[in-house]
């Protein structure tokens, strides 16, 4: 008899996810089938469910997830760095195959700007075979050209996913377009994923302070508990921006501002207020604005007159998950990542799905 495995699939916009099953796949050539331990819910997540962005239907979700090879296909090997892959490995798997032939990925050397790239759980229908191609399932396949990465000996499954693609996306932008030195206070805006992980890497990459603007309470308390940031501006007390730069610019050295903000919010307000966050000659990236939420008014003469340098960064390619896993070993020394964790079982991914929307947990992961 056919083994089944349960998946969580998004039939149409706005609807409740249904549990499906589909037969369980065998690894395809050069590919692997891995059994999920954890598949992380993210904002995006939500975004496709209520159709801000479009993707093909039925679809199994889920672009975040870790676990275990159950059954691999004899050429991929080794993993993306070299390390011998056999079943029983525990590995994570970068979410996207960029096409690796499009003027992007061979000019421009951007692979994550590929408008060819496969994303498991944003464009993998589950009307065809092999079907289980998103993490909230029991089991995954993962096609050739996946970047599998294995998880090293000491980092737990719960410390991967704890941080999920925020982790490689904050990466992705502050390394390849921030200058943080010692002594820097870095200002993040949003109390996310995303803005936890890049409060903890600018913490990493030497700055001085860092400051966390965002709500709920909890989840400010959280990250001053785990270590994530040095201060937090509480947007429920501070509703007005006016406000809140009033309250960072008296935690700065001579109330100047930030000398780097970091947009995590996702929220296009946010941007115009990036701008009045730092400092003169400062750095401001935006990365939060991964969803279409319209166009909101800047005063460009801000921009000028400060001397601004504004980047914008969008997801990440394999070479920035590989540095997400190489940082854990040490991101778990100093934080509990795993206290970032509610978890759900995938039958209760609709539950898990509005807890996330209402913004009542940090990082919501399903255990299938």
């Amino acid at each position: 008899m056919t083994e089944l495995i349960k998946a969580a699939v998004l039939t149409a916009v706005n609807k409740p996810l249904e549990i499906q099953e589909f037969p369980a796949p065998a690894p395809s050539t050069g590919g692997a089938v891995v059994t999920v331990a954890y598949a992380g819910i993210c904002g995006t997540d939500i975004h496709l469910k209520t159709g801000n962005l479009s993707v093909p239907m039925p679809i199994v979700m889920g672009h975040e997830a870790v676990g275990t090879i159950a059954a691999l296909d004899p050429a991929p090997s080794t993993d993306i760095n070299g390390a011998p892959l056999r079943v029983g490995d525990r590995v994570v798997w970068s979410n996207n195959i960029p096409c690796g032939r499009c003027h992007e990925c061979l000019v421009l050397k951007e692979r994550t700007l590929c408008k060819s790239r496969k994303i498991y759980g944003i464009n993998r229908t589950s009307s065809e075979a092999p079907h289980l191609l998103g993490g909230m399932a029991g089991q995954i396949a993962l096609e050739a050209g996946t970047a599998i990465i294995r998880i090293p000996d000491d980092v737990t499954f719960e410390e991967v996913i704890a941080l999920g693609c925020a982790g490689p996306t904050a990466l992705h932008g502050m390394l390849e377009n921030l200058t943080i030195h010692p002594g820097d206070t870095v200002a993040v805006q949003g109390s996310g994923p995303v803005g936890l992980a890049a409060a903890i890497y600018a913490k990493q990459m030497g700055a001085d302070q860092v400051i966390l603007l965002g709500a709920p309470a909890s989840r400010l308390e959280l990250a001053l508990e785990i270590g994530a940031c040095d201060e937090v501006i509480d947007m429920g007390i501070y509703t007005d921006p006016a406000a809140r730069l009033e309250k960072l610019r008296q935690m700065t050295a001579q109330e100047r501002g930030a000398d780097v903000v970091i947009e995590c919010a996702g929220v296009p307000a946010a941007v115009a207020e990036s701008l009045d966050l730092a400092r003169p000659n400062g750095q401001v990236l935006i990365l939060g604005q991964y969803t279409d939420h319209g166009a909101t008014p800047i005063n460009p003469h801000y921009i000028t007159k400060k001397q601004l340098k504004i980047f914008g960064s969008w997801g990440f390619a394999e070479a920035h998950y590989v540095k997400y896993v190489e940082s854990l070993p040490q991101l778990r020394k100093r934080h509990d990542l795993g206290a970032l964790l509610t978890v759900f079982a995938l039958e209760d991914v609709n539950e898990a799905m509005d807890t996330v929307a209402a913004g009542q947990c940090t990082k919501a992961v399903l255990k299938p």
